[in-house]
């Protein structure tokens, strides 16, 4: 007996069982792939692997990789289960102990929101058809495989029919191989979302297996984020970026998409990281470990890659955000402030010359009046999804339990709720800002003017209406905000990752558009700041639209698929080995509207890019504030006359002290509990 106890220690000093689909604490859907490594005397025939005390070795396969076995195990039950490896003895040699949570969510993000609304009905799958009505209270809905092939005819996609058609259309990816272009889409719910994943698959050949994956697939993994935020709370979401593409499904990439990190269906990075994880978990299951994941999507898809990255570092390998914001409550901030200056301008602001409004906002005046609307967001009456009932709404007399529609009560989870509203928490905050300071320390505005608008400037209520106090945010609020992440730290997971932003540029657009180019610039800089040097980060610029915009993107698509590969399978590299594998050609760089690249650092202010594309500061900029644009309440001090390059009377000392009573923003000092987060892979 000694001597069994003995081997089988040594053995499982040497074998080990590793969860291949995610972490083993957060396996959902009742199963997980699983690879067992054998020491290399130890035939694999001899292997036994027990799931809760049943045998489950049949469900294993050989890995041609390595003396190992790869398989997909069922039947997990909800909550903890062990798989044991025995290896000949009557004791495992190694064991796993995994947590099984249900499809449907959730796993980290907290209670689900209700009410809820399901769209499985009126989801349109790529041959026209509807994914069908949903069978459970979670909006699940079975899941289907639709095969879609490129026809020679006409080059559009078509339904594969009973037979093989004559027409299929070749394509090249990105291995060098030519093969038939069939492309596989599997839509389901994951977490009460839709998702899709589509692989270049020839329906002739075996179906896809973890252990068996598509030849054609290139063994790489591209997750895309969708935009938007308006609206984006209690509804499930019938649509999501096109799975059927030239440029990523041709060339041999699988994509994954889900209607929950699309931010107009979603506007929550929580529940987005959530639902990737776990339908990336699927993929993983139904095809096999990429060799690497990387993420791409504007605006809204930014903030999810960028908070992804660093709050739960794993799950993206590199990322291409594009319209590039830090996150959300950074451009909430904007917003916000965009509606207040818009309203002063409207009513107050007669004498002022727009070159005198642009100097008081930094941004053009068309992108404060075409903003303002924006702020909305924290209205939580005018941005309800049209899915949602008229009665399920909140309204503040006649529905006060209603479903309140904007950002922070769609994040709940997360901010908590004020024990006297029970409405959700808040971090919107003015206090002490002073409005158009530059503006008036470079002699654009009078003392006059300035007064006048910090007097009248206003703020928000729990409700967003504009009114005449500044806002004062919830501290409890701030506190989570910092330490949960919301407020994009930079010194994590996107510590570890290597990033493309793109940016088409947007500022000058007559109408005003949000996708202004501060935002990159705030996110660059907190990286800097976080880990002492962007060399992990390349910031591309161009006219936005267009083929030269095709063109740029996917350029970053190609280099972050080389910068990756270079890595190989290191998935928590350090900055230095990061640096060192980025393709020598992919530095920072503007294009001008026929193509030409101008090879150049990316600076807020000079060179010739910026004279092509100049950016502007945003409102707290011009205020005072920092460049990161992550302080959300600033610490206040009393005001000093002295920092002011303008003459005052006294009377415009007693109106100034009037206005700022409570104090003017400290800038040197860290915002009211900013702070770094408390950690990674948090749970709520």
């Amino acid at each position: 007996m000694l001597l069994l106890l003995i081997g089988a220690g040594a053995l499982a000093a040497y074998s080990q069982i590793v969860s291949v689909s995610n972490d083993p604490g957060r396996i959902s859907g009742g199963d997980a792939l699983l690879r067992v490594d054998v020491p290399e005397r130890m035939p694999l025939n001899r292997v036994t692997v027990k799931r809760n005390g049943v045998a489950v070795t049949a469900s294993f396969h050989r890995d041609p990789e390595r003396h190992a076995l790869v398989g997909l195990v069922g039947g997990l039950r909800l909550g903890q289960n062990t798989v044991e490896v025995f290896t000949g003895f009557n004791i495992p040699a190694t064991q796993i102990s995994l947590v099984n949570h249900a499809i449907t969510g959730p796993i980290f993000s907290g209670p689900h929101q209700r009410p809820f609304v399901c769209q499985t009905a009126a989801f349109k799958l790529p041959d026209g058809s509807a994914l069908g009505a949903p069978v459970d209270e979670n909006c699940s809905a079975k899941t289907v495989v639709t095969y879609m092939y490129k026809s020679t005819a006409d080059g559009r996609f078509r339904s594969w029919p009973m037979e093989r058609p004559n027409d299929i259309a070749m394509t090249a990816v990105t291995t060098g191989r030519l093969v038939p272009y069939i492309v596989r889409v599997e839509t389901g719910t994951i977490n009460r979302a839709i998702y899709q994943i589509a692989v270049l698959h020839d329906p002739s050949d075996p179906a896809p297996a973890p252990h068996a994956p598509p030849t054609a697939w290139n063994k790489r993994l591209l997750y895309t984020f969708g935009g938007g935020c308006g609206g984006g709370w209690y509804r499930q979401g019938a649509s999501t970026p096109n799975v059927l593409s030239d440029g990523i499904v041709g060339k041999g990439y699988a994509e994954a998409v889900s209607t929950l990190n699309v931010f107009g269906n979603n506007c929550h990075d929580l529940v987005a990281a959530e639902t990737m994880m776990m339908v990336k978990e699927r993929f993983i299951e139904a095809y096999g470990p990429p060799a690497f994941t990387f993420g791409r999507g504007g605006s809204g898809g930014s903030y999810q890659q960028n908070q992804i990255a660093d709050n739960y570092p794993g799950l993206l390998d590199g990322i291409i955000p594009s319209a590039t914001f830090p996150e959300l409550l950074e451009n909430a901030q904007f917003l916000t402030d965009a509606q207040l200056l818009n309203n002063y301008f409207s009513h107050h602001g007669a004498g002022l010359t727009d070159e005198q409004k642009h100097a008081i906002a930094g941004v053009t005046v068309p992108n404060i009046t075409g903003n303002a609307a924006g702020a909305d967001r924290i209205n939580p009456t005018r941005n309800c999804p049209p899915e949602l009932a008229p009665e399920l709404r909140y309204h503040p007399v006649l529905n006060k339990d209603g479903a309140r529609c904007d950002i922070f009560d769609h994040a709940v989870n997360i901010y908590g709720r004020d024990p006297v509203t029970g409405f959700a928490r808040r971090v919107i905050d003015n206090a002490g800002v002073q409005y158009g300071l530059h503006a008036l320390n470079s002699g654009k505005i009078t003392v006059a003017q300035f007064l006048d608008l910090n007097e009248k400037i206003g703020g928000h209520d729990n409700d967003g209406g504009i009114v005449a106090n500044r806002t004062v945010a919830d501290r409890q609020a701030l506190r989570a905000a910092y330490q949960t992440g919301r407020i994009t730290f930079g010194g994590n997971g996107l510590a570890r990752v290597p990033i493309i932003d793109y940016r088409g540029y947007q500022d000058a657009s007559p109408k005003g558009d949000v996708h202004l180019k501060f935002h990159s610039f705030a996110y660059r800089e907190r990286l800097r700041a976080a880990n002492g040097t962007i060399a992990n980060q390349v910031m591309l610029v161009s006219a936005p639209g267009g083929p030269v915009a095709g063109r740029v993107q996917a350029y970053a698509i190609e280099k972050m698929d080389e910068w990756l590969t270079a890595l190989g399978h290191e998935k928590s590299p350090t900055m230095e080995k990061i640096a060192a594998a980025k393709p020598k050609d992919l530095v920072d760089s503007c294009y001008t509207a026929s193509g030409e690249r101008i090879v150049e650092t990316q600076t807020f202010e000079g060179g010739e890019c910026n004279k092509l594309y100049p950016a502007t500061p945003s409102p707290r900029m011009v205020a005072g504030g920092p460049i990161t644009n992550n302080v959300l309440k600033c610490t206040l001090k009393p005001v000093d006359f002295g920092e002011y390059k303008v003459a005052l009377t006294d009377g415009d000392k007693r109106r100034l002290r009037a206005i700022f009573a409570g104090g003017v923003c400290d800038w040197g000092k860290p915002g009211v509990e900013q702070q770094k987060p408390l950690g990674v892979w948090l749970r709520f």
